[in-house]
């Protein structure tokens, strides 16, 4: 009866860690780009928010188009302060004016 040796070859391991580093080579930009479509995504969402808060504020206030908004009455229309997931800063603007982020892309 002869015993086999137990184990892996060092040819056998590299392979496996070959194939490995091939599908993280292709799975990582894949999440990378799922990840800031869905940073936008949020972004543009919590900018409809601010848009819909300032607007009700707007008609209970009585204010007219292209005046200001007051930032700190306009966030009380919302459950929490809106914040950018990709790290832009919000400008309300005003009334009738979209807000905007200062990330290009995150716009209405």
């Amino acid at each position: 009866m002869k015993k086999g040796k137990l184990g892996f070859t060092l040819v056998e391991i590299m392979i496996v860690v070959a194939i490995i580093g091939l599908l993280a080579a292709i799975a990582i930009p894949s999440f990378m780009k799922a990840r800031t479509t869905s940073q936008k995504n949020a972004c543009i969402n919590n900018l409809r928010q601010m848009e819909a808060a300032k607007e009700q504020w707007a008609l209970e206030t009585k204010q007219a188009q292209g005046a200001a908004a007051d930032t700190t009455l306009c966030t009380a229309y919302l459950k929490t302060t809106p914040i950018c997931p990709a790290g832009g800063t919000y400008a309300w603007l005003s009334i009738g004016t979209n807000a905007t982020c200062t990330i290009t892309n995150h716009q209405l």
